[in-house]
């Protein structure tokens, strides 16, 4: 019957005037054809690839976007990891290249490089000494110390950072460090302190920096001084000097092109889920609603948003500075080129959602994700959210799309654990003694165990509701 259609198709196009080689040549290119027409059109229906590969593996002759020539892959990076920035998604791409290469972390003895004090080497696990090239990529909290850093990573490491809108930040850091920030923890409500900061800040309390100015702090500038253009000046001209590329959170999609090809890196290293998104709203069972209004703790009225813009200054005008400067790279880049990557990235992210995710991808709550060691760490006003995987995956995607999901505390324990057996445990350089800035502790409550998180000094910081989710050992199939 095929054989026949495809005869009729052949006289209809004037193949009858083509000698018998030719004929037989071009039956073949047609059910060929058919055939793999039909193959893209189950697989992009079904979506259960069947070896790792196709879990990016689009329908197209350009699923990685623009060449990038001969230029070679950048591993040596270093990323200053901001807060509340949508820097734990940028951490994860970090985390999944380095480890699908082989590359070697420099990992803090916690989980930050004793923030909130000013970076040193010797906070590195492993370290042993001024410029001994041992480390590739080096992405977790900091306060940025660059001769410090310069210590540890190697001369030609490409340094970039993440900033956000200043409003958008203080109502993720007020969420998250409500109980944290004595500033914060003072007030019923973001409102209630952006109309008079000054009543409840005082600089000399430790943790009120997430209160003012967070990103100048991270940058390790001065966030207390008063602000002046001067100041402002120099501040930006520093960031400058230090790093290649400042992404802009509000255009993730455009900083992930900029970023990879700074980096050199294919489109698929670049392409992610949200990680550590907060829950907006209860909703009914889902708990999640993507668009609704902000809880009443963080609402604001313009008047406010406008006062939270004047008491973060060096904050506003630092990210006024580099919004501006990214676009100025983005049409260097070249607009059509850049919707073009865009496009094709944000496809291939909804491709992945459809293979990796239940639920349609959206968000859920820790206590209903099934796997607990996946469960994103909680702490503040609301919720952090996670994801669950989709069921009847086959080994290889199961694991490409974990990689994709797990959080950052889980993942930092697998590099760490990869990296340092237990039973080698090396030393710090020239025998320093080294204070574990965050620590991990067992105490009992009512029975249970909790996650217990302390900062440099001792002081707790967090509870987490389970510590299964990092004793638990990585998933076997």
């Amino acid at each position: 019957m095929v054989f026949r259609r495809s005869a009729r198709r052949m006289r209809w196009l004037g193949c009858y005037r083509l000698g018998p080689i030719w004929k037989a040549l071009l039956v073949f290119v047609v059910i060929g054809f058919a055939g793999q027409l039909l193959g893209v059109i189950f697989n992009k229906s079904w979506m259960q690839p069947e070896r790792l590969h196709s879990l990016y593996s689009l329908p197209s002759e350009n699923s990685q976007g623009e060449s990038l020539g001969s230029c070679q892959p950048h591993i040596h990076i270093m990323f200053l990891k901001t807060h509340k920035t949508a820097s734990s998604t940028v951490l994860n791409l970090l985390y999944r290249f380095g480890e699908e290469r082989g590359l070697k972390f420099a990992l803090p003895v916690g989980y930050q490089f004793g923030y909130p004090l000013p970076f040193i080497a010797q906070r590195v696990k492993g370290y042993r000494g001024p410029h001994v090239a041992e480390f590739d990529i080096m992405g977790n909290h900091m306060r940025f110390n660059k001769p410090e850093v310069e210590k540890v990573m190697p001369a030609d490491t490409f340094y970039f950072s993440i900033l956000r809108d200043p409003v958008a930040l203080a109502e993720s850091s007020y969420a998250y460090y409500k109980n944290v920030a004595p500033a914060f923890r003072r007030t019923k409500g973001l409102g209630e302190f952006a109309d008079n900061p000054y009543k409840y800040y005082d600089a000399r309390l430790r943790n009120n920096h997430y209160a003012h100015n967070l990103m100048w702090f991270d940058f390790g500038l001065d966030h207390t001084s008063n602000f002046s253009l001067a100041l402002v000046k120099r501040g930006m001209a520093a960031v400058r000097r230090n790093f290649k590329l400042i992404l802009i959170s509000e255009y993730f999609d455009q900083s992930m092109v900029l970023l990879r090809h700074a980096l050199c890196w294919p489109l698929d290293a670049v392409v992610s889920f949200s990680l550590n998104a907060r829950q907006q709203m209860t909703s009914g069972r889902s708990g999640w609603m993507a668009k609704a209004a902000a809880p009443a703790p963080l609402a604001l009225t313009d008047k406010q948003r406008s006062k939270l813009r004047e008491w973060n200054a060096l904050d506003w005008h630092l990210y006024q500075a580099f919004n501006h400067t990214f676009w100025q790279e983005v049409e260097r880049f070249g607009r059509s080129r850049m919707e073009s990557e865009v496009a094709l990235l944000r496809t291939k992210r909804e491709v992945l959602t459809r293979i990796c995710l239940r639920d349609g991808g959206r968000p859920i709550e820790a206590s209903r994700i099934r796997d607990k060691t996946i469960r994103p760490f909680q702490s503040g006003l609301v919720k952090i959210l996670g994801y669950e995987l989709q069921s009847g995956l086959d080994n290889a995607t199961w694991e490409a799309c974990l990689r994709m999901i797990r959080p950052e505390i889980q993942y930092k324990d697998l590099l760490d654990l990869r990296q340092f057996p237990r039973a080698q445990q090396p030393p710090a350089a020239g025998g320093l003694p080294v204070k574990r800035e965050s620590s991990i502790l067992r105490t009992e409550d009512h029975g249970g165990k909790r996650l217990v998180e302390k900062d440099w000094d001792g002081t707790i910081l967090f509870r987490n509701q389970t510590l299964e989710q990092v004793d638990s050992k990585v998933r076997l199939r």
